[in-house]
């Protein structure tokens, strides 16, 4: 084996420990502290080095935000000579067009663009680990605390298999497992027991939709092969995405409504 693979091997088999994407975020905000400490302390050589990096990372910066820029720029107008004649005080002057029209259209597509793909809950309520995890006790005098047992409604796939239960760190319990839910097509009006397909995003982070858990708030994709819908093209969809609306452990069922 490689020298360093069985770092990811773990992560793999094990998964990353629950606090992993907290103390991540908190490294990266102590990040800026550490970096100016190192631009006032470094010296020499070292100092050197550090100063030209950090002068690349900023030019870097400063020329995507002034790619990403849309300021009223005034550009020249290459057009024909006009017939007329011109009154002397205005010969020395440039035509100019402002460049505000194409801005406020650039915008206006990307508001649209945006509203296209708006969901029916657009913010939810954080949940914590605590409400997300339960502490589950092993070993012989029940000292190990590293298992954690999923208390949210799961999804696993047809294909799923538990791994054993020496070694299983998240367990999502079979009464809480899902395969259907039932999806309100907005403008059909008609709600649809369909097949999950698969956990698309989790808005409390990448570990709970890694795990398949479910929350309000949630994108599932479901099989929306029945439905009858067709592209534009003439093709049948077989998926499309869905909002989880519910809180499913309480409810006992998944409500989603189709994103369309």
């Amino acid at each position: 084996m490689p020298q360093g693979d069985y770092i990811e091997l773990h992560q793999k088999r094990h998964g990353r420990r629950p606090d992993y994407a907290e103390r991540k975020r908190k490294r990266e905000a102590r990040e800026v502290h550490t970096r100016s400490k190192q631009a006032q302390k470094l010296l020499g050589a070292k100092g050197k080095r550090f100063a030209k990096k950090r002068y690349a990372e900023k030019a870097q910066m400063k020329k995507t935000l002034k790619m990403h820029d849309e300021s009223a720029t005034r550009n020249k107008v290459d057009d024909d000579v006009q017939e007329g004649a011109v009154p002397p005080y205005l010969l020395d002057r440039d035509l100019t067009i402002r460049a505000k029209v194409l801005s406020n259209t650039i915008k206006q597509k990307r508001k649209e663009k945006v509203g296209k793909w708006d969901v029916p809950l657009s913010k939810v309520r954080p949940v914590a680990e605590e409400e997300m995890f339960k502490v589950v006790r092993s070993g012989i005098h029940k000292t190990k605390q590293w298992k954690r047992m999923v208390t949210k409604a799961t999804f696993v796939g047809p294909g799923f298999t538990r791994k054993p239960p020496k070694y299983e760190r998240f367990i999502r319990p079979s009464g809480l497992r899902f395969t259907k839910a039932h999806v309100t097509h907005p403008e059909l009006k008609c709600t649809f027991s369909l097949d999950l397909i698969s956990v698309k995003k989790n808005p409390n982070g990448s570990m709970y939709t890694s795990l398949g858990v479910m929350t309000r708030g949630t994108i599932i994709e479901v099989n929306v092969s029945e439905l009858g819908l067709v592209t534009p093209a003439g093709k049948v969809v077989w998926g499309k995405y869905a909002q989880v609306t519910n809180d499913p452990e309480n409810d006992g069922c998944i409500n989603a409504v189709l994103l369309v």
